[in-house]
């Protein structure tokens, strides 16, 4: 990858985020993070990825549901980095309960963490990519934005949602050295999926241990997680000039699951 490059990876402060914001330092990019997190460990961590891989890490902390926040992190990654080069929309929410039941809070939350979140931050990093005829998105998606689980309407709603996203952005940027792409992963066991196994459980009426192997795992024909390496692995390949002319994929990193 050729230096200089910038990013922004958002949700970037633990679990698949911050394994992408990884490879992409290793690749020699500099990065903004963005997450939740204690003070303490986001300096930890950002001190860490700057000095092992010899680039500049920043890191805003803005609530990815206020699109006046994204705006002001688009402006600030900017103006710290001299540009935006590559944009990692991962921030992500999940809740897990039958539809008649479903919070109208916890649904306008996750769409809009969740999928309108990208939607503003490629609106301010696109055109100057435009610009300079490079240009890298990636939508970090789901199994779910390919196939459905019962009891994540919202979830399911909005990756759906950022698959189509993800390919219409793609056909108007195709012209300009500009490639929008979504990884598609299967389960991985980040925090996110953790905190949504006792869920499960709870609205299954099954153990914990039957949600990881019979929900979880049921449908991945590997049988293992997929982890936070293999998927940074992917997002730096999709950064690289060898991969230029993919555009517009919905790419499953599934175990199989989408396969079926």
């Amino acid at each position: 990858m050729k230096p200089n490059r910038a990013a922004i990876v958002t949700g970037s402060t633990s679990g698949i985020g911050l394994g992408i914001a990884e490879a992409l330092c290793a690749s020699g990019v500099h990065v903004m993070l963005n997450g939740l997190s204690s003070p303490q460990d986001i300096e930890a961590k950002r001190r860490e990825l700057a000095e092992r891989y010899d680039v500049e890490v920043a890191f805003h902390g803005a609530d990815m549901s206020k699109p006046e926040d994204i705006r002001d992190l688009t402006a600030t990654a900017k103006a710290i980095f001299g540009k935006v080069d590559i944009v990692v929309n991962n921030a992500g929410i999940q809740h897990v309960q039958p539809i008649e039941d479903f919070p109208d809070a916890k649904w306008d939350a996750i769409i809009a963490i969740n999928l309108s979140s990208a939607f503003h931050t490629i609106k301010h990093t696109i055109a100057d990519m435009k610009a300079r005829n490079w240009g890298r998105i990636i939508n970090i998606a789901s199994a779910h934005g390919l196939v459905a689980s019962p009891y994540k309407p919202a979830y399911v709603a909005a990756k759906h949602g950022l698959v189509g996203l993800t390919k219409t952005v793609a056909l108007g940027a195709a012209e300009h050295g500009v490639t929008c792409n979504a990884i598609c992963p299967g389960y991985v066991m980040t925090p996110l999926v953790r905190k949504q196994i006792p869920d499960q459980a709870k609205a299954r009426g099954i153990t914990e241990k039957q949600v990881i192997n019979d929900v979880l795992l049921k449908s991945q024909a590997t049988k293992q997680f997929v982890t936070v390496e293999q998927l940074g692995a992917l997002a730096a390949f999709l950064c690289t000039d060898a991969a230029a002319q993919i555009t517009g994929a919905a790419l499953p990193v599934d175990g199989g699951w989408t396969a079926q």
